[in-house]
């Protein structure tokens, strides 16, 4: 019926929300956590020593971190109703259920020897924005994500000088959330054109 449908929809797009979500428990998550190590600085240090074993914070981070991949796996199921509905291709999907391995170093702490691996399917977030616009492009009348993927695939590539040391050296910390900002833009962005097309 249209009640019925009227419903599923609603219920999806409460899925969709979670999208916005899932990011902003990770940066709530670092806010709350920073004050609790001495000294910690957000431009120098990683985020994973507001988890490392035995700080004030541990615990807090690793929740925060888990509930944050937990938000974003029920993001990816409100995708996947919202593409089998849009006749989208589901193939970019993959690509952001990968931002749920961010509890992986939630779970295992520094200086765990599992913290360095366990996290690593996460990276692969990086290739979110131009997957999808390559399997979304044709069905702009859907879903445009012209402009977000520029502006995140910028901010990704910022964040990629992890891998170069000798770049920004002093500022690791700035460079890992190049990444996360670069994420966060991309999940709320496909979540609020997804939740406004979701009729």
């Amino acid at each position: 019926s249209v009640l019925s449908q009227a419903i599923i929809t609603d219920q999806n797009r409460q899925l969709l929300y979670l999208g916005i979500i899932a990011p902003i428990t990770f940066w709530i998550t670092t806010l709350i956590c920073a004050p609790m190590i001495d000294g910690y600085n957000h431009l120098s240090w990683m985020v994973s020593e507001l988890g490392a074993l035995g700080t004030k914070s541990q615990y807090i981070f690793t929740i925060g971190l888990v509930l944050s991949s937990a938000f974003n796996i029920v993001f990816v199921v409100g995708l996947w109703r919202f593409c089998k509905k849009k006749n989208l291709n589901k193939v970019p999907l993959f690509f952001f259920l990968m931002y749920s391995f961010l509890a992986g170093p939630g779970l295992y702490p520094m200086p765990l020897p599992e913290h360095g691996y366990v996290g690593l399917p996460m990276l692969l977030i990086i290739f979110a924005p131009l997957v999808t616009l390559l399997f979304w492009y044709k069905r702009r009348d859907v879903i445009k994500i012209n402009t977000l993927v520029i502006i995140c695939t910028v901010l990704f590539g910022l964040g990629f000088l992890v891998y170069f040391p000798d770049i920004l050296s002093d500022y690791f910390g700035l460079k890992q959330r190049f990444l996360y900002t670069a994420w966060t833009i991309w999940s709320i962005g496909i979540s609020y054109k997804s939740s406004l097309k979701n009729k």
